[in-house]
């Protein structure tokens, strides 16, 4: 739910609203804290994420003294109004102990890449550095980027057939990368493939 006004959030006592922070690129949970009015409209108002410290009281960007700032995205409120949900991109682990996010090893640090590894593509495709591999795919044209996914298919295959899980895992990744480089050039990607599965599940 969009949020228009903070007042329209249902706060604790001493006016804060629990505000759950989620990576927008990899959709990892990051941190939990919690907002005032001042913290949000900062929020809003400086591209950061800032809240407010119960055990100091008062308002703290996070990333101020270590530099790994949460950059704003969006926020929205859930069905009850009383939390935030924070969509961020991070400048570095979201965590104080130095671990990506605040529930550490619980979080493997791989899961979620391939949403990362989406948006690196996107940026060789509207950028073409000179140099890249990925740039010099998307010159080649549709043609030879389908190739590519159809040679790394086979490769797949031949993996799993063999039965050699480590080089399956290897051919299957090729795979996947180049699916990802087709996609973009066709302006899709991984949640047009999300919404098509959701659409078949019964």
């Amino acid at each position: 739910m969009q949020i228009k006004d903070f007042n329209e959030l249902r706060k604790s006592p001493d006016g804060l609203v629990p505000a759950i922070v989620q990576d927008s690129s990899t959709l990892k949970v990051l941190m939990m804290g919690y907002m005032n009015e001042e913290a949000y409209k900062k929020s809003l108002e400086s591209g950061k994420v800032t809240f407010w410290s119960r055990s100091r009281q008062c308002i703290w960007t996070k990333g101020e003294t270590s530099g790994n700032f949460l950059l704003l995205e969006s926020m929205s409120a859930d069905c009850d109004a009383d939390t935030i949900l924070v969509m961020a991109r991070p400048e570095g682990p979201a965590c104080h102990k130095g671990t990506t996010t605040c529930w550490g090893e619980d979080v493997p640090e791989h899961r979620g890449f391939i949403r990362e590894l989406e948006k690196v593509i996107q940026g060789r495709y509207e950028q073409m550095p000179e140099g890249s591999y990925t740039t010099s795919l998307f010159r080649k044209g549709t043609p030879r980027m389908a190739q590519k996914v159809g040679e790394e298919a086979v490769e797949t295959v031949i993996e799993a057939m063999k039965g050699d899980k480590e080089r399956l895992i290897y051919e299957a990744s090729d795979l996947i990368y180049h699916l990802l480089v087709l996609l973009t050039s066709q302006g899709l990607g991984i949640e047009d493939l999300e919404k098509e599965l959701q659409s078949r599940h019964k």
